[in-house]
C-alpha cells in the first residue's frame, strides 16, 4: 500500500513542513544510496504526504553533493504519483521580482558534474524530455498560489547552473540574453528522474534576488538571500498546504505521458539487460523489465 500520494521536496529555507500530522519519521534505504534526510510521512489536507528536505535538515549537502537518484528513488518506493518541488532561485529578469513564485515549465542545462540517470551500466533507456513539466501538476499549483494570495507566474525557463558559487556579471548577463527567466542549482535533475521514475513534477520557484546582473543588486549576498527564503517559506507552506487541498484525488493520466515515460524508453534487448541492474531498477522500471 502506498505510504505517500504526494511528495514535497523542500529547498533553501524550507526544512519543515508545518501543518502535518501523524507524523512520523523514515529512513529509507535505496539501491542508489542515502536520500538527503529521512523522510517525513503525515497527512496534510486529508492527503498522505512526504516530505524531504533537499540539503538535508541544517542545510548541510552542496548541490553537487546531493543524491538526486536516492532522493527521487525513495519517493517512488514510497508510492509518491506527483512530487512538487520548492526551491530557492535569482530572478534574470526584471518582472520576476524577489518574493514572487515562479512555476517553469523548460529548463536549461548548465551543469557539468551530476548522475542524472537510473539507467546504464547494462540497461539503456532514452526519455521524451521535450516537456518536462507536468502541465496539469502547474496548472493546480498556479490555481493554489492565486488562492493562497501568492504571486504565482506560470511558464520560463529555469536554467540549472552547478555552484556552489554564484554567477558572475558575465555569465549572468548572457543567460539573460538567451531569454532565461531564473536561476537555480538543482531543479533539472530532479525534473529528469522524477520522467524516468514515472512520476509527474513541478518546481514551485521563489525568487530570492536578481542574481547579480541587477545594476542595483549586483553585489548577492547569503545573508541578503536569507531574509527573503524566511517569506518566501511561510508563503510556501501556506501553498503546499492549499495544493494538497486542490490537487484532484484521482490521478488522471498525465497528458504529456510522465506516467509512462518508460513505454516507449528501454532500448536494450531483454537477453542483454544486466540482472543486478534491473534488481535495482525494480521500482522504477519493474513494471516494463519483468514483464
Amino acid at each position: 500500500m502506498s505510504k505517500a500520494e504526494i511528495g514535497i521536496i523542500g529547498g533553501s529555507g524550507l526544512y519543515s513542513m508545518p501543518g502535518l500530522s501523524e507524523v512520523r519519521e523514515l529512513k529509507q534505504q535505496t539501491p542508489f544510496g542515502d536520500p538527503s534526510d529521512p523522510y517525513v510521512l503525515g497527512t496534510l489536507e486529508g492527503r498522505k504526504v512526504a516530505f524531504l528536505a533537499r540539503h538535508g535538515r541544517g542545510h548541510r549537502i552542496l548541490p553537487t553533493e546531493l543524491n538526486f537518484r536516492a532522493n527521487i528513488y525513495g519517493f517512488k518506493q514510497l508510492g509518491v504519483e506527483r512530487i512538487v518541488s520548492v526551491s530557492a532561485v535569482g530572478s534574470l529578469k526584471e518582472e520576476h521580482k524577489p518574493l514572487d513564485f515562479v512555476i517553469p515549465d523548460q529548463f536549461f542545462d548548465r551543469t557539468r558534474h551530476r548522475i542524472d540517470t537510473f539507467f546504464g551500466e547494462g540497461v539503456v533507456a532514452h526519455i521524451a524530455f521535450a516537456d518536462p513539466v507536468c502541465p496539469e501538476l502547474a496548472r493546480v499549483v498556479d490555481a493554489a498560489c492565486k488562492k493562497s494570495k501568492v504571486t504565482g507566474k506560470p511558464g520560463g525557463t529555469y536554467l540549472c547552473m552547478e555552484g556552489p558559487q554564484f554567477s558572475t556579471k558575465a555569465e549572468s548577463n548572457v543567460y539573460r540574453s538567451w531569454g532565461m527567466d531564473v536561476i537555480g542549482m538543482t531543479n533539472l535533475q530532479e525534473a529528469k528522474l522524477a520522467r524516468e521514475a514515472e512520476i509527474c513534477y513541478v518546481t514551485v520557484a521563489m525568487v530570492t534576488d536578481y542574481d547579480c546582473w541587477h545594476p542595483d543588486h549586483d553585489a548577492v549576498t547569503v545573508q541578503d538571500i536569507i531574509k527573503v527564503l524566511t517569506s518566501n517559506a511561510e508563503k510556501a507552506r501556506r501553498l503546499v498546504a492549499r495544493l494538497a487541498r486542490d490537487l484532484p484525488r484521482e490521478h488522471e493520466r498525465c497528458p504529456i505521458g510522465s506516467d509512462r515515460a518508460l513505454d516507449s524508453a528501454i532500448i536494450t534487448a531483454p537477453e542483454a539487460r544486466d540482472p543486478a541492474l534491473m534488481a535495482k531498477l525494480d521500482a522504477v522500471a519493474g513494471r516494463l523489465l519483468r514483464a
